[in-house]
């Protein structure tokens, strides 16, 4: 989860009293141009006290990714900067989209998006739109722990809504006229949380929002401590687990275990991480946790003592099962590991920048050291390196990786790494690490959280000695600028993912329970929905984990976009939210798209009329797929076939003519060698049937099992 962690130690926008008009940006140095067309906008758009001098420094038409011209520019006294993107007249049709990041990034962030489906700047002006992104107030570095204001809706909201409200100034001169342009804010993980916060405490600036793969007000750290348990327990019975859930297997993934290993997956199950998405355990890591781990340390430290030696803790009551897993580890450093030695290593995730999954690593690129000893090699999913000597000593430095004698660093202070040098005497010590593996047993909330039910005792009482302070709303008001609480003004679609490892499905329906709590259920449901998605993970870059077993939600992210302006200025309703159920922590859909709704095309696959097929060598199977889209939302646009499992989908069907919302497709494959495979179908629909759309197509999958003797 690329989390905006601003509270109890970080923010990321500088704030203060609003400068004097100037010649140039005091962030940048640099002379400001106004060009003519704006020259009178230099005091307007923005009721922020802050934002009051916003000035341009570049507008320029530009033909990539399509033909559109690009102005630049920010607010004097602040560090916030802006990017739009308009069309040119003919195509505008009044409206603008805004992403809003994980958590303050780039303004230009946008410009390294690849043409095609993931476009934003491309989707915005293929929607009759303009296209707005900011730095959120100002980028912040997680390592150096650079302060703000200490005013958490700066970047959460404040900044974005400044750009705004002042990108509709630049508007109504370019096109020349004084309608008000309709907004939507989108933003996914961290910038779901800032979406809602905006949606949450502004009135008047956007008129719809999407946020997707969203927490909840108790998601973070909790959604990671609890898988980590598992990791932990389980990476050994992972193939197992996997083997169960997938097509044609026995469907009981507890399967094989003892009793610490089943009760860790009943644990982990019912705080809501969904069973079918294990198959990623060998490169999940620990995700958004790398940028939560020094504010859990920062806001309840006594806890990772207490943890080892207080009853009612794990550590204290069975210390035998981390004998394992637990290294205390003393040592000298040999020398620095280079960037290109960590990723070679698996310590370090190759850069990149900006998406929900990804926007941590690039804020806090890890890197690494060799040691003069090899610790013990224990799964190793994260710890401490403390430093003992040198011009470092008593520094602790967050490790998130340990192969043979090289570690990997986490989040740090790159001017501590700098002072640390070969020779100097280093602990490895992975206790508090482990201790965070249950630290949501020590966090239980009210009783509107059903997955923790499990922590609790017939009478409704915690099962475990209780922290002074819930820390997850503190980092949520952190990135949202305000706890979620339902009370959103404007029109909301939740994008969800059922396969999401670090937003857990269920928070989308805590959500909307929220809104119905504030709102009534007939209000709320006047303006919200909730759309799930399944075979959808957390991310929304371009490259899938694993596209033989999960498909990207950007098709019905874009649909969510145009739907919601559709309601916004037309008064239309979109289709209905997803029909789901919430039972143990897992979100349930009904299997044919009649019942399902929500807007995802539904697909089944068989193979030789079953979800399994055992054949011999050289024999022909015949693959029959059935795919359909709920009521109203379009019809099947295109299906490819992936015979072998790749995840290449190099065959594609033919899509009758006639097919409208519901088709049946087949396809024969001989399969020549032994093993066992998984066929795979994906298909994608699209509202006004057109094949030839780039943008919002739903797409889902759908899998069988050949085992070939």
């Amino acid at each position: 989860m690329g989390l905006l962690i601003e509270t109890l130690a970080l923010c990321g926008a500088t704030t203060g009293a609003a400068a004097q008009v100037t010649a140039s940006s005091p962030s940048s140095n640099t002379t400001v141009v106004i060009p003519a067309d704006v020259a009178q906008d230099k005091a307007a758009g923005t009721a922020d006290p802050l934002f009051q001098q916003p000035y341009i420094d570049k507008d320029e038409w530009r033909d990539a990714p399509v033909r559109h011209r690009y102005i630049h520019g920010g607010f004097n006294g602040t560090d916030a900067k802006f990017s739009f993107y308009f069309p040119d007249k003919a195509g505008y049709q009044g409206r603008f989209f805004q992403y809003i990041t994980p958590f303050p990034i780039s303004e230009t962030l946008t410009q390294q998006d690849p043409p095609g489906e993931f476009n934003h700047v491309g989707f915005a002006l293929a929607s009759g739109g303009y296209f707005v992104e900011t730095n959120g107030g100002g980028a912040f570095d997680l390592g150096r722990g650079q302060k703000g204001s200490g005013d958490p809706s700066v970047s959460a909201y404040r900044a974005n809504a400044a750009a705004a409200d002042y990108s509709r100034v630049v508007a109504k001169r370019i096109f020349a006229s004084q309608a008000r342009p309709y907004g939507y804010a989108f933003g996914g993980s961290g910038g779901a949380y800032r979406t809602i916060g905006a949606a949450e405490n502004t009135s008047g600036v956007w008129d719809g929002f999407v946020p997707y793969v969203a927490g909840s007000s108790m998601a973070i750290p909790n959604v990671f401590t609890v898988r980590m348990l598992a990791m932990q327990r389980l990476h050994s019975k992972f193939a197992q687990i996997v083997d169960a859930m997938e097509p044609g297997g026995s469907g009981d993934p507890y399967k094989g275990l003892d009793a610490d290993e089943a009760a860790a997956l009943r644990e982990v199950s019912a705080m809501g991480f969904p069973q079918r998405s294990w198959f990623g355990w060998k490169t999940m890591g620990i995700h958004g946790f790398i940028a939560l781990y020094g504010g859990m340390l920062g806001a309840d430290p006594s806890y990772f003592a207490d943890f080892w030696t207080k009853p009612g803790y794990l550590g204290h009551d069975a210390p035998e099962q981390f004998k394992k897993y637990r290294v205390q580890y003393e040592t000298t450093i040999a020398g620095p590991l280079t960037a290109k030695d960590a990723v070679t290593l698996g310590l370090k995730q190759p850069e990149q920048a900006g998406g929900v999954d990804s926007a941590f690593n690039a804020a806090a690129p890890p890197v690494g050291f060799r040691l003069s000893g090899t610790p013990p090699q224990v799964y190793f999913l994260g710890g401490d390196m403390i430093v003992k000597s040198g011009a470092a000593a008593g520094q602790k430095i967050m490790l998130v990786g340990l192969k043979g004698d090289a570690v990997g660093v986490g989040v740090a202070n790159p001017d501590v790494l700098a002072k640390i040098k070969p020779g100097d005497q280093v602990q490895i010590d992975n206790s508090a690490f482990l201790a965070a593996q249950t630290y949501h047993r020590h966090q239980v909330p009210g009783p509107e959280f059903k997955v923790w039910d499990q922590f609790r005792d017939a009478a409704g009482k915690p099962l475990y000695p209780q922290r002074p302070m819930l820390i997850a709303p503190l980092f949520v008001q952190g990135a949202a600028g305000s706890v979620p609480k339902g009370a959103f003004h404007g029109k909301m679609i939740i994008v969800e993912s059922l396969l999401d490892r670090e937003a857990y499905p269920w928070q989308a329906d805590w959500y909307r329970q929220e809104a119905q709590k504030k709102q009534g259920v007939t209000v709320a449901e006047s303006n919200f929905r909730v759309w799930m998605n399944d075979n959808t993970l957390h991310g929304d870059e371009p490259v899938l984990e694993d596209p033989s077993r999960s498909v990207g939600y950007m098709g019905m992210l874009q649909q969510a976009l145009r739907d919601v302006a559709t309601w916004a200025e037309h008064n239309v309703a979109p289709p209905p939210s997803t029909n789901y159920r919430v039972v143990d922590g897992q979100v349930i859909v009904p299997a044919s798209a009649a019942e399902r709704l929500g807007v995802q095309p539904v697909v089944t696959l068989a193979a030789n009329r079953k979800v399994r097929a055992d054949i011999a060598k050289g024999d022909e199977v015949t693959l029959v797929a059935t795919a359909e889209v709920p009521p109203g939302t379009g019809r099947i646009v295109s299906a490819e076939w992936d015979p072998e499992g790749a995840g290449t989908y190099p065959v594609k069907a033919t899509i009758p003519p006639s097919a409208g919302g519901k088709v049946t497709l087949a396809y024969k494959y001989r399969y020549t060698s032994a093993g066992t495979v998984f066929p795979g179908i994906r298909v994608r629909s699209e509202r006004q049937g057109r094949a030839d759309s780039v943008y919002a197509q739903p797409v889902n999958i759908a899998r069988a099992r050949v085992v070939v003797r």
